[in-house]
């Protein structure tokens, strides 16, 4: 052992955190800058490559409220493709939308069967991340704030006593010890393997794998054939691009999309149901991604001139869980709590509720050395409820897919959970810096259903639990799916809680962009004929 090994392993830390990705670097920043002490290992090193590169409005919110509510400003350039081009990756991409193309195989692209979520031209604040330079980013500021770099090394088991902690053994037989342990090591986390955390089979309704790279060559899909002839209202190629299909969507992610761009790299990923498109280990995974533009011309005129650049992943079902993510002295966080699909994007997302939740909790525990598990129940809590709340807008999506106008009208469900709860948080950040008062992101956990923000969280589980059965009645063969999309249409229309002003109601209405003439209505209505329990949300 090294010095450096021996010095860490003769100390007692506050937290050791297993996992030096977006996670564990962010939370270790927090934790570090309020003079927490802080082991940050990993089994690998930094710079690696990593998915997981698209944020949405929700994400950059909870960006900012992380970096005010921690005083962690070097976190705050995170919450804007600015900031991220200028503070922390010049070779990230731009995102000014969510776009969604629907094809059926053997059948020309139909130019009505789309549908594009803008972000609005006075904000545009999302990014295509560039992994490999902000998880380092991350790392790196944890390290200079004070935590102590454990990089390169791999744990082999675990040892908890609930009176004094955590003790760690690596493969090279070193012992660290801490008294509180955060597992955000992924699918293979050793708190998970060390205590039989895994559910088998994982409780996911929804079923898919996954081929990715990054390629270079990748052509804009507005310059594709099937693209004259859309009236989306952003170019394709200025967001995230999700071509989708009876039985699983293609990602393409471009990181040079604006002007001035560094990069000439596009993420591409494949995700499919596995039951529908059982993995073959005779069949590589760019032959299959060969195959599949066989499938689609239309699509795979994007790729005519496409490389990766890196070789393929490949994996086996994605889903997985685990039956309790909060125990005696640890916490799962994020990847390895569990997962469901890289469909919207909420991967970052969920990872920073954790965050924010968590740190707090960790930091009044080194203060009064209180590591109770009681003191971290609502972690499990909230993310369980994450888990099952991305599992049945996923689930429902891939049923969609099998028809267009189901799929049309589960994407407005989509909609309904990303654009309320966002509203949520940004208020409570905006209440915040003007009376720098804690209660208020207390209060974002005081609710009934975590994984849900109140006041409108009742509503939209209610509204998730409709779309899942009906979308399982589809599945199930007793239900036609146009008649399955008329009824969730019907039930958009009737809700009181979904904005009149955004018409999701409305098949025909496939594009949303919230421009100041829409928000203006979107006031009126929201304090003029809103249920009373969502007037807080327009006050």
């Amino acid at each position: 052992m090294d010095e450096t090994g021996k010095e860490l392993a003769d100390q007692t830390y506050d937290v050791a955190i297993l996992g030096a990705g977006m996670a564990g670097g962010m939370l270790g920043a927090v934790l570090a800058r309020n003079d927490v002490k802080v082991l940050l290992m990993d089994a690998g090193t930094h710079p690696r490559f990593a998915v997981g590169e698209s944020t949405i409005p929700y994400t950059s919110s909870m960006t900012k409220i992380i970096a005010e509510r921690y005083d962690v400003p070097e976190i705050a350039p995170l919450a804007s493709f600015r900031g991220v081009n200028e503070k922390v990756s010049p070779m990230s991409g731009r995102k000014s939308n969510f776009g969604f193309v629907y094809h059926e195989q053997g059948r020309p692209q139909q130019p009505d069967q789309i549908n594009q979520l803008v972000i609005p031209e006075w904000q545009r604040t999302e990014c295509h991340l560039f992994r490999q330079d902000s998880d380092a980013y991350l790392f790196n500021l944890a390290v200079q704030l004070g935590a102590d770099p454990c990089l390169d090394t791999r744990i082999t088991s675990i040892d908890i006593d609930p009176a004094s902690g955590v003790v760690l053994r690596s493969t090279q037989g070193t012992e660290y010890r801490a008294k509180y342990l955060v597992d955000g090591g992924g699918y293979r986390s050793p708190t998970a393997e060390a205590f039989g955390l895994r559910d088998d089979p994982p409780r996911a309704r929804h079923h898919s794998r996954s081929i990715f790279t990054h390629m270079v060559g990748v052509t804009p899909f507005d310059d594709a054939s099937a693209a004259q002839a859309h009236k989306n209202p952003s170019p394709w190629h200025h967001g995230t691009l999700h071509h989708v299909f009876d039985g699983g969507w293609l990602w393409v992610i471009p990181f040079d999309n604006h002007e001035g761009a560094l990069s000439t790299l596009c993420s591409v990923g494949l995700t499919l149901d596995e039951r529908v498109f059982p993995k073959d280990p005779k069949v590589g995974a760019q032959q299959e991604f060969d195959d599949f533009l066989a499938r689609f011309p239309q699509i795979a005129e994007q790729f005519t001139g496409a490389r990766a650049v890196r070789p393929w992943i490949s994996t086996g079902r994605l889903q997985y869980s685990a039956s309790n993510t909060v125990g005696e002295r640890y916490t799962l966080t994020s990847h390895a709590a569990g997962f469901i699909d890289a469909l919207y994007s909420r991967g970052i997302t969920n990872t920073l509720e954790v965050v924010n939740s968590l740190a707090w909790r960790l930091i009044a525990a080194s203060r009064d050395g209180d590591w109770s598990t009681e003191r971290f129940a609502y972690i499990d809590k909230v993310q369980q409820g994450l888990y099952d709340v991305h599992d049945d807008l996923v689930y429902s999506s891939f049923v969609g897919f099998r028809h267009y106008e189901l799929w049309n009208a589960v994407i407005r469900v989509w909609k309904v959970t990303s654009i309320l709860p966002t509203m949520r948080i940004e208020n409570a950040l905006r209440d915040y810096l003007k009376t720098r008062d804690e209660q208020v992101f207390l209060d974002l956990e005081n609710h009934e259903t975590p994984g849900m923000p109140a006041p409108v969280a009742k509503d939209i589980i209610e509204l998730l639990a409709f779309t899942r059965t009906t979308c399982q009645a589809v599945e199930a063969g007793t239900l036609d799916p146009a008649v399955a999309a008329d009824r969730i249409f019907a039930h958009l229309r009737d809700s009181e809680f979904v904005p009149a002003p955004f018409a999701l109601g409305d098949p025909d209405n496939h594009h949303f962009e919230a421009t100041p003439e829409l928000l203006e209505r979107l006031g009126q209505w929201g304090t003029t004929q809103s249920p009373q329990h969502m007037r807080s949300l327009f006050a």
